[in-house]
């Protein structure tokens, strides 16, 4: 089965770690390992919340405004995409994730 993994941070906390910091997580080795195990199928780091754009619809024509849609602390940092046998084993990926700061949401995939 396919899963996604959000990976949920404050944007803020994030950026006053320093590099050095932010290269400890482990981030990069625990999601190099998996992708050669070929648990993770993809994904990417994303952009600070702030970075977003969003287009709504208002009377049928579409909107663009600066900004994420949602107005809160926390964002979503980056995804994986999981290719794992059930929810469980999903969980149990996830349980590793180095940075414990972050938290993962995980969602199943709509096969297509």
């Amino acid at each position: 089965m396919r899963y996604m993994m959000m990976l949920v941070r404050s944007d803020a906390e994030w950026e006053a770690l320093t590099d050095d910091e932010r290269n400890s997580t482990g981030i990069m080795e625990w999601w190099g390992d998996l992708a050669k195990r070929g648990v993770i199928q993809g994904g990417e780091q994303l952009q600070p919340a702030r970075t977003a754009t969003t287009v709504s619809w208002e009377q049928g024509r579409p909107v663009v405004t600066d900004g994420p849609f949602m107005e809160s602390k926390e964002g979503i940092a980056g995804y994986g995409i999981l290719e794992v046998a059930d929810l469980d084993a999903a969980i149990e990926v996830v349980r590793t994730w180095p940075a414990r700061s972050h938290r993962v949401e995980i969602r199943p995939v709509v096969p297509r």
